[in-house]
């Protein structure tokens, strides 16, 4: 039987190797591109009230500044693992880079809302290039004993970013155009740039890789169809208890999972039988693997929604302004920068089952003391149980793909990197739909924004929502405790 990559670490935690400099400054390359990506999908949520009066759309049509990025970042992360076995690492990043400015700049010169789309799609396939990358590069040429911390920098990426944007846009408009926002982001990813072709060293061989339009064309339609459905049924039931007609965005959403689901299936038959799969998905036939993939996908919901919830509930229930309500989720999102690698370190030092069983624990309290409070919440509070759940939860969570992927043969570690990503990514948008939903369900019919059935009302919804995060967490932890205890079994 195959010695599990997180078993032995116990044993291999002490080796001194050391982590190369030019690792480092490529890891904080493609990190620093991949966080930029990242950030800029949650600062445009801020953003909606100025861009509907600048441009004249109304809200159902300026949400999709957010849902076009998530739909592009989400069909273009499965193509990682083709694109790191038939182009050079370079190679990717320089193209991730392009795209990223390009779509900076279109950001910044756009007078129409249409151009903002566009710019949107370019941004989002840079994102969806420059995460995996950054993942990949650990993943490869981390010394061993030291791929746990490592990968706890590259989950800071993921998990602070998303964190912190609503406070970094509030306080960037609140003295700047919003524009600027795009204009800053432009030196930095010029500086990640230099850095990372300075850095960036190839250390396995391309291949002569096939890309399969069939399979392209049927996971991106899968991705797309599963992404839009979630976002139009939430858009859907918001505007049946509005009172507002709910006929399209339910056909909508009815007909894009049909065709996501059928997709996902005709590209699962086409991988099996292709002699090149654009996904090696034969590494979930592992009930280990597979059930890592569950709470990696369902613990997101709770930890990217709560961006969103934290900041309405704290803004409708509690009346404070754009820039509090941002400011409260930064706490949490701090101390996950710092706990991120420090989680990775346990990891190393004593394998994956306390370092991930304990913290994910430990973090369900947070929604748990937020449903027990949700009446009666104070924003001190909201930050402070937050903060319970963002600093358990940054402990745990990079544990989670390192710890799967040990289970699996290297080289299919970029196929994992691309699957474990795709479902991080579809997980957020996710929580983002779900928890939105019920929300708007709890408010409607309870006044105008602003009286206190209103805010009352919010209250209400905010513990209903706390109420789901409670069950995802635990759905979650019970995947991770099933898995770890296969593991067990066949040591």
């Amino acid at each position: 039987m195959k010695q599990e990559h997180g078993d032995d670490h116990a044993s291999n935690g002490m080796t001194d190797e050391r982590i190369p400099l030019r690792l480092i400054g490529a890891i904080v390359a493609t990190g620093a591109l991949a966080f930029i990506g990242i950030l800029t999908e949650t600062v445009m949520t801020v953003l909606f009230p100025q861009l509907m009066r600048e441009f004249r759309v109304d809200t159902a049509t300026v949400q999709w500044i957010t849902t076009i990025y998530l739909l592009t970042v989400a069909a273009t992360m499965p193509m990682s693992s083709f694109l790191k076995r038939r182009f050079r690492l370079k190679a990717i990043f320089v193209a991730a880079v392009a795209l990223a400015l390009v779509g900076s700049v279109i950001m910044i010169v756009a007078n129409a809302f249409p151009l903002l789309i566009v710019a949107r799609v370019i941004q989002g396939v840079g994102s969806g290039v420059a995460t995996p990358l950054m993942m990949n590069i650990i993943l490869e040429q981390s010394p061993r004993s030291k791929i746990g911390r490592l990968m706890g920098v590259g989950s800071l990426v993921i998990t602070v970013a998303p964190a912190i944007g609503p406070t970094v846009g509030g306080a960037v408009t609140t003295v700047l155009p919003w524009r600027a926002i795009f204009v800053i982001a432009v030196p930095f990813i010029l500086a990640a740039c230099a850095l990372g072709l300075a850095c960036i060293e190839q250390r396995s061989p391309t291949e002569d890789a096939y890309l399969d339009p069939l399979q392209v064309a049927s996971i991106i339609v899968a991705l797309v169809g599963m992404v839009l459905g979630l976002n139009q049924a939430g858009v859907a039931v918001s505007n049946a208890v509005a009172g507002h007609d709910a006929t399209r965005p339910a056909v909508v959403a009815t007909t894009s999972v049909v065709v996501g689901l059928a997709a996902l299936l005709a590209f699962c038959w086409l991988t099996k039988r292709a002699f090149s799969p654009l996904l090696r998905l034969g590494i979930l036939r592992d009930p280990v693997v597979l059930l890592h993939l569950v709470a990696y996908l369902v613990m997101p919901i709770v930890s990217i929604g709560f961006g969103y919830v934290i900041t309405n509930v704290a803004q409708l229930g509690l009346g404070t302004n754009a820039f509090l309500a941002g400011s409260l989720v930064l706490p949490g999102a701090l101390v996950g920068a710092v706990c991120a690698p420090v989680g990775g370190w346990l990891y190393d030092r004593f394998g994956a089952v306390g370092p991930v069983l304990v913290p994910f624990g430990v973090a369900t309290l947070g929604p748990v003391l937020l449903f027990a409070f949700a009446l009666h919440l104070t924003p001190a509070m909201l930050a402070g149980f937050y903060f319970v759940f963002g600093f358990c939860f940054a402990l745990g969570n990079s544990n989670v793909m390192t710890s799967a992927l040990g289970s699996i043969p290297h080289e299919f570690a970029p196929d994992g990197n691309a699957i474990f990503n795709t479902a991080l990514q579809f997980g957020g948008a996710a929580g983002t739909a779900l928890f939105s939903t019920i929300l708007a369900v709890a408010q409607a019919g309870h006044g105008a924004e602003g009286s206190a059935e209103f805010m009352h009302a919010t209250a209400v919804g905010g513990q209903w929502v706390f109420a789901t995060m409670i069950a995802i967490c635990v759905v979650g932890w019970s995947c991770l405790a099933a898995a770890f205890r296969i593991r067990a079994h066949r040591a």
